[in-house]
């Protein structure tokens, strides 16, 4: 039996300020802007896809995680200007995971780790499926599994 999820990106409305600060203001924030200058390399996590060459992007802190419980969570992200904010279908695996080692976090509903997996890309779905048989299993955090880096949330769909 498969489960069935659905993937929740970072919305730009709540970063789009970033593009607006000055280098000095972003340097204040722990943010740097950039040009992405390779693709894949810059992984967006509202539009959750790989910035094109030439593209502007903030790098930033981002809490992912915010919980009470001891997996409290920030670390850096990539956001496009002007991406839009991806709302993937229920099942559906945004394209730019496929290529990525990427480390699963498992949560259950009080926000405790409870399990994890390192996986290539392109066997993500079937892990999930695989987890979310595990009726504790309530939503995944999936990272770049080199850098560490949070790429977005995976959802159990009832």
């Amino acid at each position: 039996m498969q489960n069935s999820f659905q993937f929740s990106a970072v919305k730009y409305q709540t970063i789009e300020h970033l593009f607006n600060l000055s280098e000095e203001a972003l340097n204040q924030i722990g943010a740097v802007r950039a040009i992405a200058d390779s693709n894949p390399g810059y992984p967006c996590r509202v539009s959750l896809s790989d910035a094109k060459i030439g593209e502007e992007v903030i790098l930033f802190p981002y809490t992912h995680h915010k919980v009470t419980s001891p997996y409290q969570a920030t670390g850096p992200i990539f956001v496009r200007k002007n991406a839009q904010t991806a709302l993937p279908n229920v099942n559906e695996i945004p394209t730019f995971l496929n290529h990525r080692l990427l480390s699963l976090r498992v949560y259950d509903a009080t926000a405790m780790m409870i399990d994890a997996h390192t996986v290539e890309g392109v066997v993500l779905k079937e892990t999930i499926d695989e987890i979310f048989k595990n009726q504790l299993a309530v939503y995944i955090h999936i990272h770049n599994a080199g850098p560490g880096c949070y790429n977005c949330q995976v959802d159990r769909v009832d």
